[in-house]
């Protein structure tokens, strides 16, 4: 029996939550394609009864930090590496070569590491080629995986690679279990999914969500929550005309709700200002940062 903590670094938009989504075959971490959309260590569970249990944790795409806000999200990472048996150090073919081998050189890592060269199905002419050569041989990679973490290309080759990898050891949850993240969590991320869905530009940035209520009734659930933001300006654009926004916003986070916990779901969604949030450290600790 092998079991460890699996755990994936890089920079934003390098494609972490789509492999951590694919390799799980559950979708466990919100996607989009603007940057900063992972903002919490996210761990998620794979399990085969009497060989493994894998426990990844999507963390954080590393930047420099200029809130408490990104602070907090740097702190996550640190945290991932502190107790990472096995790192995946995720680089998207199409990225600047050099600045990835310093961050992952920064990185330190004391563990067997796999360099997943991801979004293979994107590269341009020879590029493929040109990353395989430049990172093969360095320091901190054990092995050189090529995927697409979207089209699930190769996974079962990455999958088999990490756990070769694996100490052995016996499972740190149980084999029910997908994470040990509570349900209002995940109820939160995908309603700010869809704000960044949504709304284009600066909105998303300024944008946390509150859960206050998740009440299990016999028919549905109901679940109320705020959108917090830090201007009225910002407050007008999430309602939209005449609620518009607001409305096309929470049918459909309600979808997704649903589908998540398998629920009839009432939503209702209320936003809220509170200027500066994300360099209070007051209101990040209440909004879950």
């Amino acid at each position: 029996m092998k079991s460890g903590f699996v755990n994936i670094f890089g920079k934003p938009n390098a494609g972490k939550s789509t492999l951590l989504n694919a390799l799980l075959g559950e979708k466990l971490a919100i996607v989009s394609p603007k940057v900063q959309t992972t903002r919490h260590r996210i761990k998620g569970f794979l399990s085969k009864t009497g060989e493994y249990q894998i426990v990844f944790s999507d963390t954080p795409g590393i930047i420099e930090s200029k809130y408490k806000l990104h602070e907090k999200m740097m702190a996550a990472v640190k945290n991932a590496l502190e107790d990472v048996d096995v790192a995946l150090l995720i680089a998207d073919v199409n990225d600047d070569f050099d600045e990835l081998d310093k961050m992952f050189t920064a990185l330190n890592l004391k563990v067997p590491s796999l360099l997943i060269l991801n979004k293979i199905d994107e590269a341009h002419n020879g590029r493929i080629a040109d990353a395989a050569a430049f990172f093969e041989g360095k320091p901190y990679v054990k092995k050189l995986i090529k995927v697409s973490a979207l089209h699930k290309h190769h996974l079962p080759k990455l999958l088999n690679a990490i756990i070769e990898l694996l100490p052995e050891g016996v499972p740190f949850y149980s084999e029910d279990d997908l994470s040990d993240l509570p349900t209002k969590f995940f109820v939160s991320e995908l309603i700010r999914e869809k704000v960044y869905t949504l709304f284009q530009d600066e909105i998303p940035y300024h944008v946390a969500v509150l859960v206050n209520e998740y009440k299990e009734k016999e028919t549905l659930v109901k679940i109320q929550a705020d959108i917090i933001v830090q201007r009225d300006t910002q407050k007008a654009i999430i309602i939209g005309s005449g609620g518009q926004m607001i409305k096309e916003l929470g049918s459909l986070a309600r979808r997704d709700i649903e589908k998540f916990i398998d629920r009839k779901v009432f939503l209702e969604l209320l936003v809220k200002v509170k200027p500066k949030w994300r360099d209070n450290e007051m209101q990040l600790k209440e909004y879950g940062y």
